[in-house]
């Protein structure tokens, strides 16, 4: 099986289109694409952290709320209607023969991605629980107790203790270990509030604070990973379209700022520790930069880039189809069930009434990026 898909892909002779629809008109409108992309991409990754870190362009919370949940619903229609269906238009083109059009690879490939993104996240949760150890911020059991739905019987266990030995203990010290227990909801994946401050170094609380950075991380870089896959072809089709370049240069100079606003409004809410003060500026140009290199990759072989060859529909489908697994996990999981469901961000009072705001949005979010896919 494996040798007549290599056969297929590699040794047999291209029966697909050699050519592309690129028709030399618009060259100045495809230059400035360039520079255009490369403005509204930085615009969208960009202004989430500046927002959050100076105050002279500080908006209110309001905006950056509206900011963060419109651009979860950008993410996830991204995965449904901007790569897993060209995905499988790709893989499924008539002009491919042999295995390749005897199964739905697209949604396969989809399938395995995100199968293996969860395995690597629990390999990843593993090593970060043996580095919280090896920092001394276990949860004393040996064990990292990593649950969605948090390990509530070491919290009850300290409490426990506390109570035993509360009159030996001045009103300074109870305050210290009631602070240390006071959220028993799951620091999994926790967009809470708490911050690393000298009167809980070594408690509870400082594993979570450290456990919710890496979290964070591992979010972050699997995100940024399958938006940049995606972006990375889209600059390469708008270098060589044809008739339709117009079309597609309006609706992915707003496709590639949404998208850079949910990914530059994750990047924004993780706490950066002094150490690693320049991860979220890289993060944010790798993103800017990719899309406008790839215009001018496109633009540079335009003559002789064939995006109707079958090497270039199934490496375009076979790459769209990982980043669609990637955004699938990313946005279903991680975006939507651990922001509504598992996050401290909407308990108290009227939280259910804000949460249903940040769905709204996020629905907003989901319904342009999907109409947006009848052009591109």
């Amino acid at each position: 099986m494996i040798d007549a898909l290599y056969h297929d892909i590699f040794v047999k002779r291209d029966t697909c289109e050699a050519d592309n629809e690129y028709n030399g008109e618009h060259w100045g409108a495809r230059i400035s694409s360039v520079f255009v992309i490369l403005v509204t991409s930085g615009f969208g990754t960009f202004f989430p952290v500046l927002s959050s870190r100076y105050s002279f362009i500080r908006l209110p919370p309001w905006c950056f709320f509206i900011a963060k949940y419109f651009g979860s619903g950008v993410i996830i229609a991204t995965a449904f209607i901007h790569l897993l269906q060209p995905a499988d238009e790709a893989l499924s083109s008539e002009c491919l023969t042999g295995p390749i059009t005897e199964y739905p690879w697209a949604y396969a490939i989809c399938l395995m991605t995100l199968f293996l993104l969860f395995f690597c996240e629990m390999c990843a949760y593993r090593v970060v629980d043996s580095k919280l150890e090896a920092l001394g911020l276990s949860d004393g059991n040996g064990q990292g107790g990593h649950s969605h739905f948090g390990d509530e019987s070491t919290y009850i266990k300290k409490n426990e203790s506390d109570e035993e030995g509360e009159d030996a203990e001045d009103d300074s010290t109870k305050k210290q270990k009631q602070t240390a227990v006071a959220n028993p909801y799951p620091s999994h994946f926790l967009h809470a509030l708490e911050h690393q401050d000298p009167e809980v170094l070594g408690t509870p609380v400082a594993r979570q604070d450290k456990e919710q950075y890496f979290g964070q991380l591992l979010n972050i870089f699997v995100l940024e990973f399958g938006v940049i896959f995606h972006s990375v072809f889209v600059g390469i089709s708008l270098a060589v379209a044809g008739d339709e370049f117009v079309s597609l240069y309006i609706v992915l100079v707003f496709h590639q700022m949404f998208e850079g606003l949910g990914l530059g409004s994750r990047i924004a809410v993780v706490s950066w520790p002094k150490s690693k003060r320049w991860t979220p500026w890289i993060l944010c140009l790798a993103y800017t930069l990719t899309t406008p290199i790839s215009i001018a990759i496109g633009l540079g072989v335009r003559e002789s880039y064939p995006p109707g060859s079958r090497r270039a529909l199934l490496t375009n489908g076979c790459f769209d189809a990982i980043s669609a697994g990637i955004l699938f996990y990313t946005g279903i999981v991680e975006l939507m069930a651990h922001e509504f469901l598992y996050s401290g961000e909407f308990k108290g009072k009227d939280g259910f009434r804000k949460m249903l705001w940040a769905y709204f949005v996020m629905c907003w979010g989901a319904g342009l990026m999907a109409l947006l896919g009848k052009w591109a």
